[in-house]
């Protein structure tokens, strides 16, 4: 290991992936685990007991509970000890965001305080500013707003029409404004605003106390879900922000928005973890208890098959989540010991993996959604009716599609970005493509799958990688500087790219286990590889039919058809019976403890 270069982001579409590369939840230390169980206590103390007060938003409620978080510490677990917080790694601050997604809107707050709310501060303040806010919002006397989208400007950022003007004297910025969608927007204490100075094209970032004369606030957002987050739109009447709160340099706000963006993205992916694990909880419970034709109705396939899916959906996602956060947290080492500020260095190395973000967004908010349906569908009327916590939790998923950029354009930023880079030829994908497109005449129906059950699973995973190379090769010779704007088309190639990301860290993850726990501990994990490589495979295969349908002229299409059948295989399984061992270990277990 200490001789292979360690891996950049976006380079796993033609690199296989290094179990030494990698982080697992089967690794955490003892001082994590603690962490963790810190967090789940306070889950079960503060934020369960109170779900349904918090969702009628009693006033002051919300904001009283995160400030028992910062007591606790859980506010400064990523904010440096030089500024009174816990200096924990990036690993680490993950499992706590994934341990209080179990927290429903709760976790929707904690996030954008401790995130989005605290984290441009910490990244791109000054040290005066610093020292002035970071303190206060690691104990939780200050808490935390981002305060980005506009009413005209959701998905396109930079349109946004706030302004800032400098005043004679040149001591303030004169701010006016709306911002809508605000989190946390009815109590936080500091507000991270963005705004043009005068008709600058670039949005500028300013840290705004709610104190400060000229703010005003509409009435809390009625949601469809997560309704005990405060979500409000605030407005900035000439307000006077000092000279000295202006964040980072002058027109970097949007370059700041995107890198927190980036940062959202894994963190939401963490968050889905705690969310997803306590829908599995509840729908095993309840299939445990409900009779059915006199039969208990976790004994019918078709419970255990939405069982076991749910199960290995989830495993996926978390299994990708931290081998994400290695990643970064490799990538942040690696920056400071090349003399980069910390700060600088955590951004830097969130930027670098700005597609794993993107993808595992998408995967883990689409994941949620699974596992939060058809746990409602398990529980079958009464899924639908609120007395069941099941409800809360279909509600609240919805909205993690949008949050963070929408899956729409996380799938664009997937793919445009990774073709983007191996245009630029910091990822070689378009060089191993022509070798590939070079041997299509030659692929004759399926591959072999001679080697032993790791070698197999290796080659199907490289051979998915290999499909997307020759697909988007091909795609950006048709369309050339065209092909952002076929988006249908990157939507296909990002499902295949995102897909074969997740399959790897799953596979990663599992031969881990195995090397950790021995083979007969694995077995389970080698059912839910198996599984989660068959659902792929099908995808994989209509996204790329799809593709090339919509890419190539029809006397071009048959060697690339071709091609989608061969590089889309997988050696057979039952993946009947796969399932329905998953399902059973959860089933007797009765909780999620894969």
């Amino acid at each position: 290991m200490e001789n292979k270069k360690a891996i950049k982001g976006g380079e796993f579409i033609v690199r296989e992936g290094d179990i030494d590369e990698i982080f697992i939840p089967e690794e955490f230390n003892e001082e994590q685990r603690l962490i963790a169980q810190t967090c789940q206590d306070f889950l079960e103390a503060e934020v369960l007991p109170n779900l349904d007060r918090l969702d009628a938003h009693e006033e002051g409620l919300m904001p009283a509970i995160l400030k028992k978080a910062g007591e606790l510490g859980l506010l400064g677990m990523s904010i440096p000890e030089e500024y009174d917080g816990f200096g924990q790694d990036f690993t680490t601050s993950m499992l706590v965001a994934d341990v209080l997604g179990g927290g429903y809107a709760f976790s929707v707050a904690y996030s954008a305080d401790t995130g989005i709310g605290t984290l441009p501060i910490m990244y791109y303040g000054n040290e005066q500013q610093k020292q002035k806010y970071l303190p206060k919002l690691a104990s939780g006397e200050y808490l935390g707003a981002y305060c980005l989208t506009e009413p005209g400007a959701g998905s396109d950022a930079n349109s946004g029409k706030t302004k800032a003007v400098l005043n004679a004297k040149g001591t303030h910025y004169i701010v006016n404004g709306q911002k809508m969608w605000i989190t946390n927007g009815g109590f936080a204490d500091v507000l991270t605003v963005f705004a043009k100075i005068d008709e600058d094209r670039a949005l500028s970032a300013f840290i705004i106390e709610r104190t400060f004369p000229g703010i005003t606030f509409n009435p809390e957002e009625h949601k469809m879900g997560i309704k005990g987050s405060s979500t409000r739109q605030i407005f900035f009447n000439d307000v006077a922000v000092p000279v000295e709160n202006m964040l980072g340099k002058r027109g970097e706000g949007f370059r700041i928005a995107l890198n927190i963006l980036n940062l959202g993205r894994v963190k939401l992916g963490a968050n889905v973890i705690g969310a997803s694990k306590m829908a599995i909880t509840q729908s095993v419970k309840y299939s445990n208890e409900r009779k059915q034709f006199k039969m208990l109705i976790s004994t019918f396939g078709a419970v255990k098959y939405k069982l076991a899916q749910q199960v290995i959906k989830a495993f996926a996602n978390e299994s990708t989540v931290y081998r994400i956060s290695q990643n970064i947290e490799d990538a942040v080492k690696r920056n400071m010991a090349e003399g980069i500020e910390k700060g600088q260095a955590n951004v830097e190395a969130q930027r670098e993996f700005a597609i794993e973000a993107a993808l595992i967004k998408v995967f883990g908010s689409e994941m949620l959604d699974y596992v939060v349906d058809e746990g409602v569908q398990i529980h079958g009327g009464m899924g639908y009716s609120s007395e069941t916590p099941i409800e809360r939790g279909y509600r609240d998923s919805r909205i993690n599609r949008i949050f963070e950029g929408t899956n729409e354009i996380n799938r664009n930023v997937t793919a445009d970005t990774l073709i983007k880079k191996g245009q630029k030829g910091d990822v070689p994908m378009f060089e191993k493509a022509a070798e590939l497109i070079q041997k299509l005449d030659s692929l004759k129906g399926k591959p072999s799958f001679n080697g032993n059950y790791f070698e197999n699973v290796s080659q199907t995973i490289n051979n998915f990688k290999d499909l997307l190379l020759i697909l988007s090769d091909s795609a950006a010779k048709k369309f050339e500087r065209k092909l952002p704007y076929e988006q249908e088309i990157l939507f296909n190639f990002a499902d295949i790219i995102m897909l074969a990301y997740v399959a790897e860290s799953v596979y990663l993850r599992v031969r881990k286990i195995e090397k950790i726990k021995g083979e007969a501990a694995a077995k389970i994990y080698r059912d839910i590889l198996d599984v989660f490589l068959f659902d792929s495979a099908n995808i994989i295969s209509n996204r790329g039919i799809e593709a090339v349908y919509s890419t190539l002229d029809e006397n071009e299409q048959a060697p690339y058809l071709n091609a989608v059948s061969y590089f889309s295989a997988v050696k057979p399984s039952n993946v009947k019976e796969a399932r329905r061992r998953i399902a059973d270990k959860l089933i007797d277990d009765n909780k999620y403890s894969f």
